[in-house]
């Protein structure tokens, strides 16, 4: 209750010295560092924890990707699939450590703060690769809000199916179109999305993660069931067989499985703005990388899990999306809560990865029309039970549109594997390897063809390589799904 309060009132502080800088000396002669309610950039002291930090990430990897694993371990085999996962936790986990420590600039304890990934980009690297960053980042987050809607609607309407299926004794198909529901997920999206600041988002990280280790779970227990009913294991050493597909098609399969699970994989995106909720000291880049290697061991143990036990219980045929390939089996119960628990998950990761877009839009239109009644004025209004909400009208506009954009290119483009697998292909080099590479070879002044700089860019090199073959893979799989397509008219 006494940090409530303090943080309380460190919140009026924090407005009186903003409006009244003339009066308010009190504040400005306080050193920052001695200050009880500021940070040294005299921003409010951040709160976040280790614990917190690994809620955020947690939240952000084990995302609707685990749910394509078993697909990409059964294109691999028994041999590939987990050593290839296994090798893109370590590169994940190695890059997101060099990029800790980029979160300031120079000195890691008392360096320039930088709020975002682009800001590390743009005080490290600057010119033109922050352009380029902010193009691939944002473009990236708009890809994933896609994905997500796109996923939520196939975990809504597998209940729906199971439902009526059971009622209907399996003699009705079930057909249903996917529309609706991707407009429902849309509509709570609307009314989430303004919610005005990342920090306030730490509850819906919270449920998000509790939902996230639920559907795993119950993933993983449905696949140990199978293999225990099928009374072996199923699959092979080398994966899909020839003949299930053709030769061709098990190649592009196998790019298409290194987007699926380079995509499980992709938070850098998000790592520099949950650092800069954490507080210190320690230095924030310590618990980062404590934060790091709680998240990328657990996920990682869980995505073996998930990928090898569905791959076990369905071999060669192992379904895109792991639940709805238990759609129609008993305990259909567990499946629906399960497939519940994946749509509460995706309408707070949505928000988890919107928020930095939304973020910059605004900030964006702030500095660009300052004098502009709609984009700055702020209107309070009480709600009964949470206090004061402060309406501001663009952001009420823009993230709407924002949610109706992403809603009706779902309903476009309803193909979940190949979405995620170049979504994941797409952001996972520049994002994960090359930029983190980059800045730490400037922040730490490595010599060019020193044996460390060398090293480095053969793991830049190599990730690139594997982006680039997994893209082509998705991109193979849209085109053949786009043979037998017509839009709006999805149905399961």
């Amino acid at each position: 209750m006494g940090e409530n309060a303090a943080s309380k009132n460190c919140h009026n502080n924090h407005h009186l010295h903003n409006h009244h800088q003339v009066f308010d000396i009190s504040i400005d002669v306080l050193p920052q560092n001695g200050s009880k309610c500021f940070d040294d950039d005299g921003r409010l002291k951040r709160t976040g924890t280790l614990w917190t930090a690994s809620a955020h990430i947690i939240t952000a990897v084990i995302g609707s990707g685990v749910l394509s694993l078993a697909w990409a371990v059964a294109q691999l085999g028994w041999v590939a699939g987990p050593a290839v996962m296994f090798l893109f936790s370590l590169v994940t986990y190695y890059t997101s450590s060099l990029l800790t420590d980029c979160y300031r600039t120079g000195d890691p304890d008392t360096g320039k703060r930088n709020y975002t990934y682009m800001d590390a980009v743009q005080s490290i690297l600057g010119g033109v690769k922050v352009k380029l960053c902010g193009f691939i980042q944002y473009l990236g987050l708009f890809g994933i809000a896609i994905g997500y809607t796109i996923a939520s609607s196939i975990s809504m309407m597998a209940i729906k199916r199971s439902n009526c299926f059971h009622q209907s004794g399996g003699q009705n198909p079930c057909h249903l179109s996917s529309n609706p529901y991707m407009i429902m997920f849309g509509i709570t999206e609307i009314l989430l999305s303004q919610i005005p600041d990342f920090d306030q988002l730490w509850w819906l990280s919270i449920v998000a993660a509790v939902m996230s280790f639920t559907y795993s779970s119950i993933g993983l227990g449905l696949g140990i069931g199978k293999v225990a009913v099928n009374g072996t294991f199923k699959g092979s050493l080398t994966g899909i067989s020839i003949g299930t597909v053709t030769e061709t098609e098990k190649i592009w399969r196998s790019f298409q499985a290194l987007g699926a699970i380079a995509f499980a994989y992709s938070y850098s995106v998000i790592l520099i703005e949950i650092q800069d909720t954490v507080k210190s000291p320690p230095a924030e880049s310590k618990t980062m990388k404590k934060a790091a290697r709680i998240s990328i061991v657990v996920t990682t143990t869980f995505y073996m899990l998930c990928g090898c036990m569905g791959y076990a219980a369905f071999g060669d045929l192992a379904p895109g999306n792991l639940l709805t390939g238990f759609g129609f089996y008993n305990p259909y119960w567990l499946v629906d809560i399960a497939n519940a628990a994946i749509v509460i998950h995706l309408v707070g990761a949505y928000q988890v990865f919107c928020q930095p877009l939304f973020a910059f839009i605004e900030k964006w239109a702030n500095q660009k029309w300052s004098g502009s009644y709609f984009i700055t004025k702020e209107f309070n209004i009480a709600v009964p039970g949470f206090g004061l909400y402060k309406l501001n009208l663009f952001r009420l506009v823009w993230r709407t549109i924002f949610v109706i954009l992403t809603t009706v290119i779902s309903m476009l483009l309803p193909f979940f594997n190949d979405v995620v697998g170049i979504l994941g292909a797409l952001g996972f080099w520049p994002l994960t390897v090359y930029f983190p590479v980059e800045m730490y070879i400037v922040q730490k002044k490595i010599p060019k063809w020193s044996t460390r700089w060398i090293c480095l860019q053969i793991l830049s090199m190599a990730c690139l390589v594997i982006s680039l073959v997994a893209v082509a893979g998705s991109l193979a799989g849209v085109v053949l799904d786009l043979k037998a397509y017509k839009p709006f008219k999805t149905s399961y």
